[in-house]
């Protein structure tokens, strides 16, 4: 028997939850590709280069995170879940904001002690990760187990 999770958050409030999570992870995304547009600013910083390289991970979990709410609103699941798709969708989106506000933070700790570039992309990107993983931890949250 598969584990059901279903949550009963009203429409306005899940709008607006989704509405700036998804600002946040499009916002991690596009500072992300400029991070990597303008390399050039930290080449000469292995450790900013390694950073830059460990930020790819959160993108990597929001998109799955992504793709998989995309898959359940085509299988129009939005509010009834099993429990492997809360998580992989739900679930992958806060931890990928997480990591995705941290990593960010330290690449801009590393270059304004070491490199001294403009690191405002930085920001942005882990500004975009506090987004996505206040707001999708809030519609994951909001799940509940329920009876089959």
């Amino acid at each position: 028997m598969k584990e059901i999770y279903e949550t009963k958050i009203s429409d306005a409030r899940w709008i607006a939850y989704d509405i700036p999570g998804n600002i946040g992870w499009i916002l991690y995304f596009v500072g992300l590709v400029f991070c990597f547009i303008d390399q050039s600013q930290w080449s000469g910083s292995p450790l900013m280069m390694t950073l830059l390289m460990i930020a790819v991970i959160p993108a990597v979990l929001m998109l799955v995170g992504i793709l998989e709410l995309i898959s359940e609103r085509i299988a129009k699941l939005d509010r009834v879940l099993p429990k492997i798709r809360l998580i992989r969708g739900f679930g992958a989106l806060t931890l990928g904001g997480i990591l995705g506000t941290v990593v960010p933070l330290i690449a801009a700790a590393v270059n304004a002690l070491t490199v001294h570039a403009d690191g405002n992309v930085l920001i942005i990107m882990s500004v975009g990760g506090l987004l996505c993983a206040v707001f999708a931890g809030l519609l994951y949250k909001g799940y509940h187990k329920t009876e089959c």
